[in-house]
């Protein structure tokens, strides 16, 4: 079938279209940048302007699924600018999609939104299942409910509606992993704040596993997808070097001295999410990378 992707040029969506293009979809994909509009087979990108709400139609059709994974990074310094850009990446491009399903015929059947597990309130004890209706009282969780009260918008037409609560990304492309391992490798490597805090983890072969898993059994709804087992900060920090073979010998990272390197923007670090993957475990899913121990492995050595 014929699958469109916002996104596709970011660490997630460029595994995403290499695991359905291997599986005989065709890729449709949307990009600001016209210099990166190509065509090659089974694959053929469509320009858009989210924020002045243009898109071209020809990107639709023939399309049964829809996976947004558009926005902005939230690892760059939260200016209140760019913290305006992280919100309006997700919120107007989402938006942009379902006004045009919404005005326009189509044969879309799913629309698969990502999320984050930032939305669950920072916790050192409570596990989160996607029923949980809380949401954390910092900049991630609004950004995080504003993203999904705009994927909620798409429940209004007739196709089906998943919300897929992302954890923390391992992968040896960029992202935590890579940024962690850095100091390590350089033997600077320290656990952060109390280091107690959990860290819910994914393989991105695992998370993009989930995606097309879910398109697969027309799964709708939300779901976490992260590790059946959380590990701290402490302890994935410990796992790193064991992996990589370099010792630990520095105190915990403060968390005053956290703020004042990172601003408001340590509540990555610092915040714990203990969440539960029992939902797409008991729906079926098996992962591939459970184990951290084994995902560290595979992603560096």
């Amino acid at each position: 079938m014929t699958i469109l992707i916002s996104g596709a040029t970011g660490l997630i969506g460029k595994k995403m279209v290499s695991l359905l293009k291997n599986d005989n979809h065709i890729i449709h994909y949307l990009t600001t940048s016209k210099s990166k509009i190509q065509s090659t087979t089974n694959q053929k990108g469509f320009y858009w302007n989210p924020d002045k709400g243009e898109i071209d139609l020809a990107a639709f059709e023939d399309v049964s699924v829809i996976i947004h994974l558009a926005g902005a990074s939230v690892s760059k310094k939260w200016t209140t600018s760019y913290k305006k850009e992280i919100i309006q990446s997700r919120v107007q491009s989402a938006n942009l999609l379902f006004k045009t399903l919404q005005s326009h015929p189509n044969s879309v059947k799913h629309f698969v939104s990502a999320s984050a597990v930032g939305i669950y309130p920072d916790d050192f004890t409570a596990i989160y299942h996607e029923d949980n209706v809380s949401v954390d009282d910092s900049f991630l969780g609004e950004v995080t409910q504003l993203w999904e009260e705009s994927t909620n918008l798409f429940k209004s037409l007739p196709l089906l509606v998943t919300t897929i609560r992302i954890g923390v990304v391992l992968a040896k492309e960029s992202g935590a992993l890579v940024e962690m391992t850095k100091p390590i490798k350089y033997g600077f490597g320290a656990a952060l704040a109390s280091g107690k805090q959990y860290v819910s983890w994914i393989h991105i072969d695992d998370l993009v596993a989930i995606f097309k898993y879910v398109i697969d059994h027309n799964l709708e709804g939300v779901y976490n997808a992260v590790s059946p087992y959380p590990t701290t900060n402490e302890e994935l920090t410990k796992a790193i070097a064991k992996t990589i073979h370099k010792p630990l010998f520095l105190p915990n990272v403060p968390k005053f001295v956290l703020r004042l390197l990172l601003g408001e923007m340590h509540k990555i670090a610092t915040s714990s999410q203990h969440v539960s993957s029992r939902k797409i475990l008991d729906s079926g899913f098996q992962f591939q990378f459970a184990l951290l121990s084994k995902s560290l492995q595979n992603l560096l050595k």
